[in-house]
């Protein structure tokens, strides 16, 4: 099957490409980038006005299968991460079971391998059962096919235990992506503490135990020379100290989602549970340092944190409601509303932070354009607006924070190794 896509826009920061050319795709692989391609094709795409960029690579992807499938599915959540250009997921292992040993992942695998839309790569849990008192077989996830560890919805509390987590994984060559939040500075709470959270008489969660959980476990990967990834940035001070030990040399990287640059802690003055997401939505200084730490290269990726829930679980008091927001159809429109738009990333930085970057984090052949990748890309209008609205989901669950807003930036196309999703 040869594919060509003719006349777009085509942005490829791993190959510094940002012109109107031609792709050629055969065999599920990019065979050719170039202007006026003359080549036979089975089908033709006119993408004359539009934007080509590598499929989208969302590190921080919450399936629920297996366990909560009356949330969201292997399924129905790798449909929903195509409809908004995204061809890769990494899927978080907070599942029931837990993907703390092999046996489960190749549980989780065998589901894949019958139902997955998109690639799907596996999350193994840092803990058995991610309770933060005995590690997994960290040697045995990654050799299951794991790439990345992490007990994310926890973070893990022992000095001892993370650093020794942080040992094998270096060794391993995984990735560990850290879930930082004291549990017992963030006590609870629903909001974060402030204003806010005394204006609704909601419990608050300090900003504290973010930043100081980021300062522990980088400090403790800095020690051991081991690299790590730290999850949903959401305030100043955890911009700030990661910036620090990047210009000191530690092998840090992190990621921020959408809703952290896109939206305040007012955003849930009328107790809306579809703003209640753990970190919770921060001040106006966090969003601003959010931004600027993406704009300057302090964030490297932005991810969904896509957590889907069952409307008998979010549409309840706020206090009672479960954390989480799903993104993997809006984050590309919000990040090209809130980022491209208002100038502060240009089209290929988005690139980065979307396609290569989460990628080269998780040492996937994902990401770029170049001859002989897969040809994974989506192709966008970037002024087309549309509204977010709970009827057009593709996902299980609904809970987006983003309902009723106009976007800009329409997938008018995800193509998935070589074919039109």
């Amino acid at each position: 099957m040869k594919l060509l896509i003719k006349s777009g826009r085509v942005i490829d920061p791993a190959n510094k490409l940002d012109e109107v050319c031609d792709i050629l795709i055969e065999s599920g692989k990019i065979s050719k980038v170039a202007k006026n391609i003359k080549a036979a094709a089975d089908k033709t795409i006119d993408a004359a006005g539009k934007i080509v960029l590598p499929g989208l690579v969302d590190m921080h992807v919450h399936l629920r299968e297996p366990g909560r499938e009356d949330k969201e599915t292997v399924s129905s959540g790798t449909k929903a991460a195509l409809k908004g250009g995204v061809t890769s997921v990494l899927a978080m292992p907070n599942t029931n079971p837990a993907m703390d040993s092999t046996e489960n992942i190749k549980l989780l695998q065998k589901i894949i391998k019958d139902s997955a839309k998109a690639d799907v790569f596996i999350c193994g849990a840092i803990t058995k059962g991610r309770l933060g008192q005995e590690l997994s077989d960290i040697k045995a996830l990654k050799k299951q096919g794991a790439v990345a560890i992490s007990d994310d919805g926890a973070s893990v509390d022992s000095d001892k235990l993370m650093e020794e987590a942080l040992k094998l994984s270096r060794d391993e060559g995984l990735i560990l992506i850290s879930h930082a939040e004291d549990k017992a500075l963030s006590n609870k709470g629903v909001v974060n503490l402030g204003l806010t959270s005394t204006r609704l008489g909601l419990k608050g969660i300090s900003k504290e135990s973010e930043y100081k959980r980021v300062a522990r476990d980088v400090e403790l990967a800095e020690k051991l020379k081991s690299p790590i990834h730290i999850a949903h940035v959401s305030c100043k001070e955890s911009v700030e100290i990661i910036a620090k030990a990047k210009k000191r040399g530690a092998k840090v990287t992190c990621e921020t989602a959408p809703h952290y640059f896109s939206l305040t802690e007012e955003a849930v003055l009328n107790y809306d549970t579809n703003m209640k997401m753990n970190p919770p939505l921060r001040g106006k200084e966090d969003l601003e340092a959010i931004r600027q730490g993406l704009k300057n290269g302090t964030i490297d990726a932005i991810a969904s944190d896509h957590a889907p829930h069952t409307e008998n679980e979010k549409d309840i008091e706020f206090e009672r409601a479960e954390f989480g927001v799903t993104g993997l159809e809006t984050e590309l429109a919000v990040a090209i509303t809130e980022l491209v738009d208002t100038g502060l990333l240009s089209l290929s930085g988005l690139a980065e932070k979307m396609s290569l970057n989460p990628a080269k984090i998780l040492k996937i052949n994902k990401g770029t354009l170049s001859v002989g990748a897969p040809a994974d890309l989506v192709i966008v209008d970037p002024d087309k607006e549309w509204l977010v609205e709970k009827s057009a989901f593709v996902s299980k669950s609904k809970n987006s924070p983003f309902l009723q807003r106009t976007l800009k930036g329409v997938v008018e196309y995800t193509i998935k190794n070589g074919i039109h999703c």
